[in-house]
């Protein structure tokens, strides 16, 4: 089957593994997520990731109580590691090779990152998850995600949410929230939508890289997202 996309970033949110919880991991709902990655593999697409820690920890959040800032950033990366594991564990128990490399040395559980080995990773079909953000504090894993996307040349990132696409506002909290089927990288900017941090959607302006935006919470869509089909909404340079 032919795909219009080679080589994808996903970024998901730490959020997004808490499924029915409070607080963790969702067995259940990682390995839907699992099985839909296994699926994309299956069809030869090159498949990268990024998981946030927000689930188990959220550096800003953390530093906001009084913790040191560089501190709770650190701990937050932690929470990405664990993360990231977890859909190792979840990607290989349906047969995906998988590999996991942190920004952080720790080779007893996980690989260093190093970008051609991660590039050769994809081309041999393994599923790459970059954890521990880009190992810096005050870096957000979206822009970790897409710094890491411009390093191996994906051809697209997919941002997985709560929500199918960007809006003008919350659609959570106002109903006449309007979404956007197209929208400019300058003009999330000019209007301070809440898409990604400003660092991140910048660098995917400056190298014309493709973002999606879409629920991740609606089976099928990633599936449909990497297949080049219009869900959610288009973040593109113009």
């Amino acid at each position: 089957m032919t795909t219009p996309y080679k080589r994808i970033v996903l970024k998901l949110s730490g959020e997004a593994l808490l499924g029915d919880c409070d607080y963790g991991i969702d067995p259940d709902y990682i390995k839907r997520i699992g099985a839909e990655i296994a699926e994309l593999s299956r069809m030869q697409i090159e498949v990268a990731m990024v998981i946030g820690g927000g689930n188990i920890f959220r550096g800003a959040g953390l530093a906001a109580a009084g913790m040191d800032r560089v501190t709770a950033d650190h701990m937050g990366m932690l929470a990405t590691v664990l993360n990231s594991l977890a859909m190792q564990d979840a990607l290989e128990q349906l047969g995906v090779n998988c590999r996991v490399m942190s920004a952080i040395r720790m080779n007893q559980v996980c690989e260093d990152y190093i970008r051609r080995r991660a590039v050769r990773h994809l081309q041999k079909g393994r599923v790459v998850i970059f954890a521990a953000g880009t190992g810096n504090p005050f870096v957000t894993t979206d822009s970790a995600a897409s710094q890491r996307a411009v390093e191996i040349g994906a051809d697209v990132m997919l941002k997985a949410t709560r929500v199918d696409g960007v809006y003008d506002k919350d659609p959570e909290r106002f109903e006449d929230a309007k979404k956007f089927s197209r929208i400019t990288y300058d003009e999330v900017l000019l209007n301070g939508l809440a898409v990604m941090d400003a660092t991140a959607i910048v660098m995917c302006r400056d190298h014309d890289l493709r973002l999606q935006v879409f629920n991740l919470n609606n089976p099928g869509d990633l599936l449909r997202a990497a297949n080049g089909e219009h869900v959610g909404t288009v973040v593109e340079r113009k």
